[in-house]
């Protein structure tokens, strides 16, 4: 009997799948890179890449008067020589708003602007590398500069609210409330276990029966890139997983949904944009002013076991960072919070002398 595939290995083929799809509207010579790049990207990054570059080879279509008159898939490699630096920057402008085909004034912020010509620089780099064209204008492009948002978090008794609001849900109109009799074990397990562990939405949809631990009190989770790793939960994720799963047990799943944990209203694994809408249902109504995601539900632990420990290794080693300078960025303004509680610990001269 062949191994059922993982919610990680589906989502991978899903990605390889659109991958695909997306490339064959490239010029051929895309293909190269995507091949080159397969060992140590994931199929999601990939997949990442190829839109940004599909909106680079549209902008030129629509902008450049040679390349107009050609279709993507005739153009030879020798067309990224003929790109100069102010090209590429009249593409940084671009790339603020523009239209597509299918959409109208389709926006970036200066995170999406700095990927997409992180995007590009990667492209080049990779055929000039390989001595496949003669310059690279990409590599003298200066990225946006980042303006750091303040971290959105729920505070301590916007938790208990939003728990409390997602196991009673009394202040829901009628019709959510017909639907949150259904649902609330479920909505309540997965609220405690993102909020208790910090895990991504991703990973939390991603969890089967058979990776909950209760004997170790601990989740087996796929991280971004595949690797897998054990999180450990506490008393108050274990009863609300126990709850949910005494429900789970009752319920007959559609075929291929089996071994998932998390199920939706058709029986069928739960996906990431329901999830999404779930922690904007419960958060608009505790805390309409603050727009929570999952990712700030995943903040918000992050913020709490850094206030907890004051180890911000343990932090990034804990919500998967692989560099510890991506939990310090997030986590600078506690920092200097401490820093600043340290100012009157040591005395150097007792009142009294």
């Amino acid at each position: 009997m062949a191994k059922s595939l993982t919610y990680h290995d589906q989502e991978n083929i899903e990605n390889t799948k659109r991958l695909r799809e997306v490339i064959r509207d490239l010029p051929p010579f895309c293909t190269d890179f995507f091949h080159g790049i397969e060992p140590r990207t994931s199929a999601r990054t990939r997949l990442a890449y190829s839109y940004d570059l599909k909106t680079f080879f549209e902008y030129l279509q629509k902008e450049n008067p040679v390349i107009a008159k050609k279709a993507l898939r005739d153009l030879p490699i020798s067309v990224l020589d003929e790109i100069t630096l102010p090209d590429l920057e009249e593409y940084m402008e671009y790339l603020k708003c523009y239209s597509t085909g299918t959409r109208e004034d389709v926006t970036n912020t200066e995170r999406g602007i700095m990927r997409k010509i992180s995007s590009l620089k990667s492209f080049y780099n990779f055929f000039y590398r390989r001595e496949s064209i003669r310059t690279n204008p990409a590599e003298l492009v200066q990225l946006p500069k980042i303006h750091e948002k303040e971290i959105i978090r729920l505070e301590v008794d916007e938790v208990a609210r939003f728990l409390d609001e997602v196991e009673c849900g009394e202040h829901m109109t009628e019709r959510q409330k017909l639907f949150h009799e259904k649902t609330k074990i479920r909505d309540l397990a997965m609220m405690t276990l993102m909020l208790g562990t910090g895990i991504r939405v991703s990973e939390c949809v991603g969890i089967n029966l058979d990776d909950v631990d209760f004997h170790n009190g601990g989740i087996r989770i796929h991280r971004k890139g595949g690797k897998e790793v054990i999180i450990y939960f506490g008393m108050e994720v274990e009863d609300a997983l126990r709850d949910y799963m005494d429900e789970r047990a009752g319920i007959t799943p559609e075929p291929g949904h089996e071994n998932a944990l998390f199920l939706s209203l058709q029986n069928k694994r739960i996906n990431v944009r329901s999830v999404e809408n779930m922690v904007k249902k419960y958060a608009r109504i505790v805390t309409p002013l603050k727009k929570i995601t999952p990712h700030k539900l995943r903040s918000t632990y992050g913020t709490n076991l850094y206030r907890e420990t004051g180890d911000i290794y343990l932090v990034a080693d804990v919500l998967g960072h692989a560099d510890v300078n991506t939990t310090k960025k997030h986590y600078a303004a506690l920092e200097d919070e401490r820093r600043r509680s340290a100012r009157n610990k040591v005395r150097l001269r007792r009142e009294d002398d």
